[in-house]
């Protein structure tokens, strides 16, 4: 379990997250959501530790990884599908799958044919430069990269932006299956509120940087959701 407790963090002066708590559960999907600019992105890089936080504890699987670098929460099993896909273009997608090897054991470093079952397109292309696939194309080649690592917490920035809307529901099944398994923590930062519906278990909004609304997806008020979404 990801708990996230009273964490600050700042760009300069500029104070970014204010005492923002959150937790995940394995089997779990927590979404966050709230208008661009809020601090939704600062608050997953803070949990992966490319952001370090000035107060508060993010703590993984009971131990406190607050001060641990990137690296080492990705050898603890937390893997980051950043917002812009972020893969390397001039690499063929086999290679890009590969680099998702750097956190693992050498015995681990293989590809699990489940990476090609739930997208077959990049079995398909395994030879093609990543820059040459769609947009969709590459979503899912950024999904497959960080599901090389085996991770026990996935973090998805806006999954869906720039999506085709047949690529975006393959996507959501796809998130829904790993959640269901049972043995993975998703958090999910998204800004379509139906996408985010559809899988949430618990949501988590904010706002100018704090927390403003959290609560199961069952319970949470639609109406008072959107109302942090619109301009």
């Amino acid at each position: 379990m990801l708990s996230v407790e009273n964490i600050h963090l700042y760009y300069g002066a500029s104070h970014t997250l204010k005492n923002v708590s959150l937790s995940a559960e394995v089997g779990k999907i927590t979404c966050v959501m709230g208008r661009n600019g809020v601090g939704k992105s600062s608050l997953l890089r803070a949990i992966m530790g490319l952001k370090q936080i000035r107060q508060g504890k993010v703590i993984w699987q009971g131990a406190d990884i607050s001060r641990l670098p990137a690296h080492q929460r990705a050898r603890k099993g937390l893997a980051i599908v950043p917002q812009g896909r972020e893969i390397f273009a001039r690499l063929s997608v086999l290679e890009n799958l590969k680099t998702g090897f750097a956190p693992l054991p050498r015995a681990q470093r293989i590809i699990d044919d489940e990476i090609f079952e739930l997208f077959p397109v990049l079995q398909s292309m395994l030879n093609r430069r990543g820059g040459d696939l769609s947009g969709g194309q590459q979503q899912q080649l950024a999904i497959g990269r960080a599901l090389v690592t085996r991770p026990k917490l996935l973090i998805l920035d806006e999954p869906t932006e720039g999506i085709q809307p047949s690529i975006i529901k393959d996507i959501g099944r796809v998130i829904r299956k790993l959640a269901d398994r049972g043995d993975m923590a998703i958090v999910l930062v998204e800004q379509y509120f139906d996408f985010a519906q559809e899988l949430a278990d618990r949501f988590v909004v904010m706002d100018r940087g704090e927390v403003v609304l959290s609560g199961d997806g069952g319970s949470i008020s639609e109406a008072d959701v959107r109302k942090y979404l619109t301009v």
